[in-house]
């Protein structure tokens, strides 16, 4: 593959930083866009080049007319779904204006293809499992509704400008450098906790289930999106169904630890089971994951004893 110019919005955040890291192993040319709400300059490869800028500001076009990137992946986002209920405005501000503002950008400085990150948020309450990328769109979180409606406008650019697309609807994405803090998914809150020996929650019954696919596998799907899958909206999960009761106890196993997790009240915006049906992105990406579960967990738990052991 020839070297690109490529710029990644929220690189130095969880899944952002670790796809920088593959782009430039690949030989490619990196700007890095990220206002480090909650990513951090230190996850940032050093030969990629940070610019501490919301995906809103103006200042953004100075970055594109002088970069020229053929290539935008679009990760910078307002990702925590209860942010999301509790502030609407922020969360629409960010994932839809700030997506409207890339894709302006992105007609502007005539880049050659988006790489915007969704979620299976816009799904909502599944009306059947494995879902596919038919199934009815009925967000239940301000999270969700974002985060779908910047898919049309990018549908619409690509009709109206030419600009090529695909679109990545992620499972729950866990791994290395997911912050355990505010917004982090559930794998990183219970791994610290565990770690640190401190009370555990489980929302719900713990019967709940979820697909966990693990952010290495998310990265090599938006490594193929960069010369495949044109035109298309796909799945990235791992096709495999765990409960959260479950996830607790291989965690536990790992990291050779129990403890006694207390319950509470479902929040607001769960749904109880989601599994996406990955054979689209199969087909159009020729990827499939590489990494178990158990496989992706170990690996995690190694990185997180190491540094607070």
């Amino acid at each position: 593959m020839n070297p690109m110019h490529i710029l990644v919005t929220g690189g130095a955040g969880f899944i952002g930083s670790h796809l920088v890291d593959v782009l430039v192993e690949e030989g490619h040319s990196v700007v890095v866009i990220d206002n480090l709400s909650s990513g951090h300059a230190a996850n940032v490869n050093d030969k990629a080049e940070l610019y501490q800028l919301d995906v809103t500001d103006d200042r953004l076009a100075e970055v594109f007319a002088s970069f020229k990137p053929e290539v935008v992946y679009h990760h910078a986002a307002q990702v925590d779904v209860s942010a999301s209920l509790k502030n609407p405005l922020h969360d629409a501000n960010v994932n839809i204006l700030g997506t409207i503002h890339m894709l302006e950008l992105c007609r502007k400085y005539q880049v050659r293809k988006l790489i915007y990150a969704s979620s299976a948020a816009v799904y909502g309450a599944p009306h059947y499992l494995p879902i596919n990328e038919a199934h009815p769109i009925h967000p239940q979180s301000s999270y969700g509704i974002s985060k779908f409606t910047a898919e049309p406008y990018i549908q619409m650019y690509a009709q109206l400008y030419g600009l090529d697309y695909t679109i990545l609807r992620y499972a729950n994405v866990y791994g290395i450098r997911q912050d355990p803090y505010g917004e982090g998914g559930v794998i990183s809150i219970f791994i610290d906790k565990l770690l640190r020996e401190a009370s555990l929650v489980i929302y719900g019954d713990g019967e709940q289930t979820r697909d966990f696919i693990y952010v290495k596998d998310v990265v090599s799907a938006n490594l193929a999106a960069l010369t495949r899958g044109s035109g298309s909206i796909l799945n990235i999960g791992s096709n495999r169904s765990t409960s959260i009761h479950e996830i607790y106890r291989m965690l536990c196993e790992i990291l050779e630890c129990s403890a006694v997790p207390s319950y509470e009240e479902s929040r607001p915006g769960d749904i109880g089971h989601s599994l996406l049906d990955h054979t689209l992105a199969a087909e159009k990406l020729g990827w499939m994951p590489d990494y178990s579960l158990l496989r992706g967990l170990t690996e995690t738990c190694g990185y997180y004893s190491k540094i607070m052991r």
